[in-house]
């Protein structure tokens, strides 16, 4: 190279860091024509802060990260049915069989375990089993195997009955939720601060999964339940629970 065309160390920092940009900008595509989700329902949680969402039959479960407590709540008249407290912080949650899986957070480490509830009976305190690297957060199931989510690590996990690890998914994007439609999976998308939310799913049937947008989501959206008809999903800091379709 000519001597008069050679970068500084300085130089190169910067034109390394645009690089980085242009290729972190590409896993997360933004289409100035997306549309966005169409809001169909809005309602106040029961309880503060609300974060994990699940489908259970006809009822809606949510947990609160202000009371620490498990609400089932009947989607058509927002009664609450039952009101369980958990035995620490809920971060996940998703029906698997006639039983839901909870993700909790314990202690002052904020370690992550995973636990067996059943509807009407409670938490089972000898489920307790603890996520991979103590880490992990959103929770779904496709009725057989079930799915978590380790924001961290930047990644996804099929976990065995066990709470073995029988995949690794990579994630290109942050993720704020995640779910089933029939047998489709759609993720909470987000960009590195946290904006610029996207529904979109991701297909599990390949090696290497690439993300499809779908929609635009126009709030600070966490957690993705489908009732078969729309979706659920949190406004946490508004403490609101909200129903969408696309």
């Amino acid at each position: 190279m000519h001597p008069d065309f050679r970068l500084s160390a300085h130089e190169r920092a910067i034109l390394t860091m645009m690089v980085d940009l242009c290729n972190s900008s590409r896993s997360l595509p933004i289409l100035a024509n997306m549309q966005s989700v169409k809001e169909l329902e809005r309602h106040r949680s029961p309880g503060s802060r609300p974060a994990p969402l699940a489908i259970h039959g006809k009822t809606l479960w949510t947990g609160s990260w202000d009371t620490d407590h498990l609400y089932a709540i009947d989607p058509r008249t927002w009664r609450v049915v039952e009101e369980v407290a958990a035995p620490g912080k809920p971060y996940g949650l998703t029906a698997l069989g006639d039983e839901l899986r909870v993700v909790v957070s314990i202690g002052e480490e904020d370690d992550r375990y995973l636990y067996r509830f059943v509807p009407g009976q409670g938490f089972d305190s000898e489920s307790k089993t603890a996520c991979p690297d103590f880490t992990g957060s959103h929770l779904a199931s496709d009725g057989t195997t079930l799915y978590l989510g380790q924001m961290g690590n930047r990644r996804i996990l099929a976990l065995g009955a066990n709470g073995s690890i029988l995949r690794e998914i990579a994630l290109p994007t942050r993720c704020g939720g995640m779910g089933f439609r029939a047998s489709t999976f759609y993720i909470i998308s987000a960009d590195e601060e946290f904006e610029n939310l996207q529904l979109a799913t991701l297909d599990l049937q390949v090696s290497n999964p690439a993300l499809a947008p779908v929609a635009a989501i126009p709030f600070d959206a966490r957690s993705l339940a489908f009732d078969g008809n729309a979706w659920w999903t949190s406004h946490r800091e508004a403490s609101e629970i909200v129903s969408f379709a696309v």
